[in-house]
């Protein structure tokens, strides 16, 4: 495949909207998540955008400002393009979008397109848009162009003076591609049946005539197109040759014994990655645009469909810099720091410019101020030093790292590239690499990498991929695997640890048994050929995620049209082929047997049976003290300090009466600060209660006084639905809790007043969902807790659903009829204040 110029490219799409491309067809939709087959309608219209929108969103995903693209319509009933304009004729063509850097706005406008009820001349349309594609580039000849015909080959063709057309494309190096929706391909295995006599014409004038005549040109079915679209695309470009020098010796001090060869460099191999994801979120309206807003909505109060519109911007990371000014107001010996207060307070941050700050290179456990010009930098001048020789054996592969450069000698300089031959064909013949310096800029901060001899064909020149510096390699030592010794230092011959000849012999058997080098396919001869090709391997992740971002930008409904599924070439490998791992099975239940592998069950953690704590629950600590729980926890200072104030029972001194001890016994714990009022607190009626260590910490209710908290959080208002929500997580959590009978009045008040609440502020759906939950997992669940709603049954209509009559009384509406609410209570009645649990 010929290398591209990346980006310089203008392609001009030519797409047939006649009347014909109204038609309907059937589209089969990747299979649902029950395997049932899915199908949907469309227009040949649509079905073809979706082949245009690609291309295009292709150009959007590249990026490149000099990857330009413009679109003509055919077939409309209206006349819009530059040939009618000056000299009449080319009617029912329109110049639609015109040539330039695609966006987001390019797609949308592709998708208002609709079929016309007139028919248009597909070699009319070419002619405007070789037009408008050589009066935007003019001289530039250095460009790439293409111009992209879609049709269903349907419409009339003026087929007097063709060959003119052809021969302009050729003389503009034009390459023409024609997409034909259902058009016949015997590659493809598809003929259309039933097709008109005048369709048949026109195909075989575009396959058999129109297409053979341009130079650059390919024919293919729509069907086929969109298929192979989806297969991973690895494109390859051609690489910006940079002006450079190969400096051999020095030639600043010994000028006679140096060399210096003007060379060009360019990129042999870049890394392709992911695109980066940008985030955005609703950007606040101004002043004057929730005024315009209000007066737009004012005039259309009587239109139900109006939409209001929500603006998003994209956000930018911003850094701040804050100093911590606690350091330097306590000294070392008084601070004492806990997990509890590692994080430093508000009150202590300053916040400092950015020019206010130092930079600062890290040594050891602190950090070296270094201001700038402190330091002089290492005097480099542009170019590449060959450093000096190394054998080729001896190169260890794992330091060449990166991406790889090439070095040619000059293309304009004879001399230059007669130098660079010698020199990579001496290296070639040697058998060695040459170890060489590489500065971008004078000044820059050079790199270190290994050059490589490349002989091609018709040029030499030498690869260069950089290596880690001296300093950047770690060097670590582990001991032997199969040299053992003792403790007496003597060498061990058998242990569990060392492998067995047996052991040898089948671990061998196994790598031999997975060598796919003869797992692929035949070749011409009938050879075996190795399984996996470099050159058909595609990353699963970057392709995968750039086939979901461009579906989801030609398809406007992602119901109706799914993600279908990956392309076959992408999952090629991932598994290995299902032949040789049959072969290998019996290597593998080989080395079973001899290493005696042996499945671990895991372990379960048994009680002891003598002096076992159990941890207490959450409601234990209330309920079995009378009191309520400690909402602080000691810290690790204070706990310490404790400890140290207690004197020894047998009159020593202990371990910690010494001056530490005694400055620890004496530091006051860091006054915490006043929690926020968000979401992070459970609030109540008592403002100076803290933090209730029975709230999950996305819940703005705790278990330990829920209807303080419920009744609290009502009161700020908006977040009804997430209070409603919380309160019906936290009862089912506490009446399937150890001791929950204890509980089972305050969970009663809570559910009275959780109804109310649900049924005054339009949170029907909430608690008429909520209620048969909770029957079942009193009832049906493990232990469950069936008295609870026993007594749930014994309140009665206060507590069953809520009716249609009781809703519209209060501007909601239910599903549920005034009999059909009380049918949670009859169905099963659970009793067990009398003994066994009877059920009516």
């Amino acid at each position: 495949m010929v290398a591209e110029r990346a980006g310089y490219t203008v392609t001009m799409f030519v797409v047939d909207v006649s009347k014909s491309m109204g038609a309907t067809r059937t589209v089969a939709l990747p299979p649902g998540p029950n395997g049932e087959e899915r199908f949907a309608e469309m227009t040949h219209l649509q079905y073809a955008l979706q082949y245009v929108k690609f291309k295009i969103q292709d150009m959007i995903y590249g990026a490149r400002k000099t990857d330009q693209c413009g679109v003509v319509i055919f077939g409309t009933e209206e006349t819009d393009n530059q040939i009618n304009a000056q000299h009449g004729g080319y009617e029912n063509v329109t110049e639609y979008i015109p040539i330039g850097t695609p966006s987001a706005a390019t797609l949308r406008e592709l998708d208002e397109l609709e079929p016309s009820e007139v028919f248009g001349d597909p070699v009319d349309a070419m002619i405007v848009a070789v037009e408008a594609q050589n009066k935007h580039l003019g001289k530039k000849k250095t460009w790439t162009r293409k111009v992209i015909l879609v049709t269903d080959g349907e419409g009339p063709i003026e087929l007097e003076d063709w060959e003119a057309t052809a021969n302009k494309l050729n003389e503009l190096t034009i390459a023409l591609t024609v997409v034909g929706v259902d058009f016949d391909d015997q590659e493809f295995d598809y003929v259309q049946r039933d097709k008109p006599d005048f369709k048949r014409v026109n195909e075989e004038f575009f396959r058999n005539q129109f297409c053979p005549k341009v130079n650059d040109s390919v024919i293919g079915n729509l069907d086929r197109v969109l298929e192979q679209i989806s297969l991973p695309d690895v494109k390859t470009s051609r690489s910006t040759l940079m002006n450079n020098v190969l400096r051999i010796g020095d030639v600043d001090t010994r000028t006679e014994e140096a060399m210096e060869i003007l060379v060009k460099t360019c990129k042999c191999t870049s890394i392709n990655r992911p695109k980066a994801f940008k985030k955005f979120a609703i950007r606040p309206k101004t002043a004057q645009e929730e005024e315009a807003e209000q007066q737009t909505m004012n005039a259309d109060d009587g239109d139900e469909n109006k939409v209001v519109t929500v603006t998003y911007a994209q956000l930018k990371a911003r850094t701040e810099y804050y100093v911590d000014k606690s350091d330097g107001q306590e000294d070392e010996e008084e601070q004492v720091k806990t997990e509890e207060d590692g994080e430093p307070r508000p009150e202590d941050l300053e916040k400092v410019e950015k020019e206010e700050l130092i930079r600062g290179f890290k040594y050891g456990t602190s950090y070296v101020p270094c201001p700038e010009g402190q330091f002089p930098k290492l005097p480099t001048k542009k170019g590449i030093d060959l450093i000096g020789f190394i054998p080729e054996k001896k190169f260890r592969r794992e330091y060449a790292m990166g991406e790889v450069q090439y070095i040619w000698g000059n293309p304009d300089n004879p001399t230059a590239q007669c130098a660079l031959s010698s020199v990579v064909q001496a290296m070639y013949e040697k058998g060695v690499l040459a170890v060489g310096r590489w500065v971008t800029g004078d000044g820059r901060d050079p790199r270190m990498g290994v050059m490589s001899p490349a002989l091609f064909e018709k040029v030499h020149c030498l690869l260069w991929v950089p290596m880690p510096f001296a300093d950047d390699v770690r060097k670590y030592t582990f001991p032997s695997l199969d040299e053992l010794r003792n403790k007496k230092g003597e060498i061990v011959s058998e242990h569990a640890y060392l492998p067995t000849e047996k052991q040898l012999e089948a671990m061998d058997d196994f790598v031999d048994a997975m060598d796919l080098m003869q797992a692929g396919d035949k070749d011409e001869q009938g050879n075996r050929t190795e399984w996996l090709d470099i050159r058909d391997s595609y990353n699963p992740s970057f392709h995968r995620l750039k086939q979901a971002m461009f579906h989801c930008a030609v398809v406007s409904d992602l119901d109706t049209n799914p993600l279908p599924p990956p392309h076959p070439e992408l999952l090629k490998y991932l598994n290995p082929p299902k032949k040789f791992v049959k072969k290998a099975q019996s290597t593998i239940d080989n080395c079973i047997k001899v290493f005696n592998i042996k499945h671990v069950p895991k372990v379960v953690k048994v009680a002891r049976k003598d002096g076992h704590n159990h941890a207490n629950d959450d409601d234990d600590e209330m309920l079995l003290l009378d009191r309520k729980p400690s909402t602080s926890k000691p810290s690790q200072s204070q706990s310490q300090a404790k400890i140290s104030s207690k004197p020894a029972e047998d009159g020593s001194e202990t371990e910690d009466d010494d001056e530490d001890g005694m400055l620890i016994d004496k530091a006051e714990p860091a006054p915490r600060p006043n929690p926020l009022p968000t979401p992070a607190r459970s609030l109540n009626n008592d403002d100076d209660m803290d933090i209730d260590p029975q709230r999950d910490p996305d819940r703005v209710i705790g278990r330990t006084n829920p209807l303080a908290d419920f009744r609290a959080n009502l009161e700020r208002g908006d977040i009804v639905t997430k209070v409603v929500e919380d309160m019906s997580a936290v009862i089912q959590e506490v009446i399937l809790a150890p001791f929950a009978s204890r509980r089972s009045k305050e969970m009663i008040e809570c559910l009275i007043e959780l109804r109310e609440v649900c049924l005054q502020e339009d949170e029907v759906d909430a608690w008429n969902s909520f209620l048969p939950s909770l029957k079942r997992m009193c009832i049906d669940s493990s232990p469950g807790n069936k008295v609870f709603w026993s007594e749930v049954r014994n309140v009665g209509r206060a507590l069953s659903l809520i009716s249609d009559k009781e809703a519209e009384k209060n501007g909601g509406s239910s599903q549920f009829s005034e009999m059909q609410a009380t049918e949670v209570f009859s169905e099963v009645n659970c009793d067990c204040s009398q003994g066994p649990i009877r059920i009516y």
